[in-house]
């Protein structure tokens, strides 16, 4: 599967919650449930886990209904934050995933299954700041 970026950065097709990824793998609802209360500090039924990606055309079915980013970004025309003249404003920072930060948060090393299935998709800082440094390049 393409790499799909979000409007704040996070990976589509790395997210256990992506429709493609439930529909190949159930458990995942059950899985994600468990891994982003343990890391994030919320839980989420596993049968309303599904998302169709902020990128979708429409009313796709989304995780986070209120994201503040996703209407902020299309408000603008944009694609996502790293085109955006206010990068990075306190909608995007309230969305920022880092690995260091969630380690120290709960105080131990994360193991590689938890690190690729509930922090890789959403550390969005280093993928929008080199989106952003790439196309500045290009420009």
């Amino acid at each position: 599967m393409e790499p799909i970026i979000t409007r704040c950065g996070y990976r589509c097709d790395l997210c256990l919650a992506y429709r493609p990824n439930v529909e190949k793998n159930p458990a995942n609802q059950q899985k994600l449930s468990d891994g982003w209360h343990k890391y994030f500090g919320f839980r989420i039924p596993p049968e309303q886990i599904l998302c169709d990606g902020c990128m979708a055309p429409g009313t796709p079915k989304l995780i986070d209904q209120s994201c503040p980013v996703r209407s902020c970004v299309i408000e603008q025309g944009l694609d996502h934050c790293a085109q955006c003249m206010q990068y990075t404003c306190k909608k995007l920072t309230e969305r920022i995933v880092a690995y260091e930060e969630i380690r120290q948060r709960v105080g131990e090393e994360i193991p590689e299954d938890d690190y690729l299935s509930f922090i890789r998709p959403y550390e969005n800082r280093e993928r929008l700041d080199a989106i952003r440094t790439s196309e500045h390049e290009n420009s």
